[in-house]
């Protein structure tokens, strides 16, 4: 091969170096542009999506305020209280800013298991099955469950209580059956109960809650409220067991487990002016009482009736005690004295 066919062959192989470069700035440039429309389109549809649905955000954003107020409703006009601003809440809706006027029976439930031999009180014991059946009679009938912080935002901001017929389940004392006898049924319905549990006096040697429960309880969507450290007749106290019994336990629960407790529920339905006002003064929203009738927005929320469930009640007969007790009249300015149980 003679010089004048290497510099040809060289020319040649610098030829197709460069066409290959360029062919390669070409494939760039190309799929530069593509990524320019790509982020351009991406651009005008968000741009288009954030100015239709404005609207929509509004909306979802009142959803979830509804959802929270139902669990954290502004404090009952001129009563004084304050309240934790932390969501625990199932039924969700707007709010119509008008004050609800629904009626609502109020059960009182204590040990959901056979009473033992010998047991002081046995009619506080209500067996699993028959708890069971008078929760389907209940749903039969068209009630639904609903906790006493969605009751009170209906009642002061119109929050929804769902269709049907709304009904609070309180437990008191923090029994461990309510945990494993109670919970699992009303969570086969879809319903939650609210928790009235007292801090000492109760442990899990004697049937009483465990940490791990109660927490188990929160998550399955249950309201947590509290009769207080030891279930003590509030009436006998002096003002420093009083405060001891109404407002430390509130703030012990409060710090323990993240919840507002709203709601204050008399050990024994013991209660006088004095333990009114302290229950107030410690920021409960309502108290709930032993007294038999429904829970009506025009009363004294801080002497909201309730309706005793005791073993041996069937389903039929649960209802007509429902029923029968509508009519029920007004909460006393106190109840209980110093010694009765």
């Amino acid at each position: 091969m003679n010089e004048q066919q290497i510099r040809a062959r060289r020319l040649a192989r610098e030829r197709e170096r460069e066409r290959r470069a360029r062919a390669r700035r070409a494939r760039l440039i190309a799929v530069g542009a593509l990524l320019l429309v790509g982020l351009a389109a991406t651009a005008i549809a968000l741009a288009a999506s954030g100015g239709k649905s404005s609207d929509q955000h509004a909306q979802a954003a009142a959803t979830t305020s509804a959802h929270h107020t139902g669990a954290t409703g502004a404090a009952r006009a001129g009563h004084g209280s304050s309240r934790s601003t932390t969501p625990h809440s199932t039924v969700t809706g707007v709010a119509t800013g008008k004050p609800g006027t629904v009626t609502v029976p109020v059960l009182m439930y204590h040990v959901i298991n056979p009473p033992p031999a010998g047991a002081p009180y046995p009619g506080l014991y209500v067996p699993a099955d028959e708890f069971a059946a008078q929760m389907q009679a209940l749903k039969a009938a068209g009630w639904h469950a609903v906790t006493m912080d969605q009751l009170e935002a209906n009642w002061t901001r119109g929050v929804p209580l769902g269709p049907g017929k709304p009904i609070v389940l309180t437990f008191d004392n923090g029994y461990a059956s309510q945990y494993i006898n109670a919970m699992p049924i009303l969570k086969r319905l879809g319903w939650v109960g609210n928790e009235n549990i007292q801090l000492s006096g109760l442990p899990p040697s004697q049937g009483g809650l465990t940490d791990a429960q109660v927490r188990g309880l929160l998550a399955a969507g249950w309201e947590l409220d509290t009769q207080g450290i030891s279930h003590a007749d509030l009436i006998a106290l002096d003002a420093s067991e009083l405060h001891y019994q109404v407002d430390t336990a509130r703030q012990i629960l409060r710090r323990r487990y993240g919840v507002p407790v709203n709601w204050f529920c008399y050990p024994s339905g013991h209660y006088n002016a004095t333990v009114i006002a302290a229950v107030k003064a410690a920021g409960y929203v309502g108290s709930t009482t032993v007294l038999p009738g429904w829970a009506n927005p025009s009363e004294d929320p801080y002497r909201l009736p309730r309706l005793r469930v005791l073993g041996g009640t069937g389903p039929a007969g649960l209802l007509e005690q429902i029923a029968q007790a509508q009519s029920g009249g007004t909460a006393p300015a106190s109840y209980g004295s110093t010694g009765t149980a």
